[in-house]
C-alpha cells in the first residue's frame, strides 16, 4: 500500500473515531484539519511532510485542549507519527505547529466553523 493510501485510511477512521465524541473546540479544530489533509494528501508532492504537521498539531492542540485519546485512536496516531518519519529533517515548517491555518491556502475553502 502506498504511503498516501495508508496515511489516508488511518486519517478516515481517526477522523469517523473524533466525529462520534461530543464536539469541543479543540475537537473541531482537530477535526477540519484531518479532513483537510486528507483531501491535500491527493495532490501534495510529499504526503509524510503534511502527515507531519497532522500528527504535530494533533498532539499539541489535544494536549493543550486535554483532549484524551483512547487506544485505537492512540493507534491510529502512532500509525501516522511512523509514516511522519519518513519526512525525516524536511517535515519541519516555519508555521506555529498550533495554528489551523499552515493547513489552508490562500485559495482552499475555509470550513464554516473557521475561527
Amino acid at each position: 500500500m502506498e504511503i498516501r493510501e495508508k496515511a489516508q485510511a488511518q486519517i478516515h477512521d481517526l477522523y469517523n473515531d473524533l466525529m462520534q465524541r461530543e464536539q469541543t473546540p479543540a475537537l473541531i479544530d482537530i477535526t477540519d484539519v484531518l479532513l483537510q489533509v486528507y483531501k491535500k494528501l491527493d495532490t501534495v508532492k510529499n504526503p509524510e511532510v503534511w502527515v507531519n504537521r497532522l500528527v504535530n498539531y494533533i498532539y499539541i492542540v489535544g494536549k493543550a485542549s486535554n483532549v484524551g485519546f483512547n487506544r485505537q485512536e492512540e493507534a491510529m496516531l502512532i500509525a501516522l507519527g511512523d509514516i511522519s518519519k519518513l519526512a525525516g529533517w524536511n517535515g519541519g515548517n516555519r508555521a506555529a505547529f498550533n495554528d489551523k491555518m499552515q493547513f489552508y491556502g490562500p485559495l482552499d475553502p475555509k470550513p464554516a466553523r473557521f475561527p
